[in-house]
């Protein structure tokens, strides 16, 4: 089935979606991104069978490269008040996207500028290839503000000092200077990223789908508020998935085998509660 999208390809490996972005000069992002972007994540939204998704590009420089600036010229040049102001399309975009149920993955191995740095703050993790990924807020130069969600997402990731002297200073800045700053998980070396990410996608894609929703949407609900409805909140999202998940069989089987006192599970932990996942 050929897909129905202009600017990325899909490709699906058992419950892992990698969707490449393929949009000739260089993966500009204007209302043919934003559209396949929402109507991928339209379909998401009721799809139980992907668990993690993967976003690469196939410009060998460009991963995203930033918002197009033929629709920026068309921008109104007269103040509104804070009652008029409403969300823009790429800020209700990449929300969709940040609040999808599966894991989304930034795999980025190229330059990720402006609106397609705030796309990859939109995901839940990100990955960049030392010697390809670039980033960069450019838009003060510009004269406007990071608009998809960069002013709101980027202090968030990587505190209020860091946040601000990424947008003001309005710099390049590379792999390695983004893990040290917090914007993405990992810096890894070109020739190691893609085993890397694919085996982290498929190790999660391993287990419940709506455990994944109930963690990502827990995190996400918590952390901007104070710790009592964070508490709450946490409780909500466990009762969500315990309702829809084996958890509750797999903690029952764990207790009949003696599995928490057995010193070889302690000791393996991580391989262990791989074996759990047979239980349905």
């Amino acid at each position: 089935m050929t897909d129905p999208y202009k600017t990325l390809k899909t490709k699906r490996d058992g419950a892992v979606l990698t969707v490449t972005f393929d949009f000739p000069p260089v993966n500009v992002q204007g209302q043919e991104m934003l559209a396949d972007l929402n109507g991928l994540a339209m379909r998401l939204e009721r799809d139980r069978d992907t668990k993690v998704m993967i976003f690469q590009s196939a410009h060998p420089e460009i991963w995203v490269c930033h918002y197009d600036t033929h629709l920026l010229k068309e921008m109104t040049t007269e103040p509104v008040s804070r009652e008029e102001a409403e969300l823009l399309d790429l800020q209700r975009v990449l929300e969709r996207i940040s609040k999808l149920p599966q894991a989304t993955i930034a795999k980025i191995e190229g330059f990720a500028r402006g609106g397609g740095h705030e796309l990859a703050l939109a995901c839940d993790m990100r990955f960049a290839a030392r010697g390809k990924a670039k980033f960069m807020q450019m838009e003060v130069g510009m004269g406007i503000l990071p608009c998809g969600g960069g002013s709101s997402r980027m202090a968030r990731q990587v505190g209020l000092g860091r946040a601000l002297e990424i947008i003001l200073s309005a710099r390049d800045f590379d792999a390695d200077e983004a893990e040290a700053y917090g914007a993405i998980n990992k810096a890894l070396d070109a020739d190691k990223i893609g085993e890397y990410v694919d085996t982290l996608a498929k190790r999660i894609a391993q287990f419940p789908a709506d455990s994944i929703n109930a963690c990502k949407q827990a995190v996400y609900e918590s952390i901007d508020r104070p710790i009592v409805e964070a508490l709450k909140a946490e409780a909500y999202w466990l009762f969500q998935a315990t309702s829809k998940t084996p958890a509750v069989k797999r903690f029952a089987a764990a207790d009949e085998s003696g599995f928490q006192n057995d010193i070889k599970n302690q000791r393996n932990f991580q391989d262990a509660m791989m074996a759990i996942q047979e239980i349905q």
